[in-house]
């Protein structure tokens, strides 16, 4: 069964204390009934209610069972217009840090112009 989807307009109208949904990697979360156990504390999901907390949730750093529990309050996923936009990572290699080290690439000269 495919999810319903949302629009980040729609996620921002469930901002308030009673009423808080996010958007964590594309997926929508109602976490009201969630507020009062949430072990960083109630105020944290509050901040973040009604926006994309996704980088927040990944700078945390939760743990398999916290992320396992989310799942319990999902309720949609973004429109796919609203959806961040993915870049592609050549598989088996890190091309933008090797180029970035490279000392023929533009960012190798401007570092050596820079650094010495």
């Amino acid at each position: 069964m495919a999810l319903r989807q949302y629009t980040l307009e729609e996620v921002r109208q469930h901002a308030k204390p009673t009423d808080v949904w996010m958007a964590i990697h594309d997926k929508v979360y109602d976490v009201t009934k969630f507020l009062h156990e949430h072990p960083g504390g109630e105020e944290v999901l509050i901040e973040y209610a009604g926006k994309d907390a996704t980088t927040e949730f990944d700078d945390v750093g939760h743990s398999s069972d916290a992320k396992e529990q989310m799942k319990q309050y999902l309720i949609g996923e973004l429109a796919e217009a609203d959806r961040k936009k993915k870049t592609k990572v050549n598989s088996g290699s890190d091309s933008s840090s090797a180029a970035a080290g490279s000392s023929g690439s533009w960012l190798g000269s401007l570092k050596t112009k820079l650094f010495g």
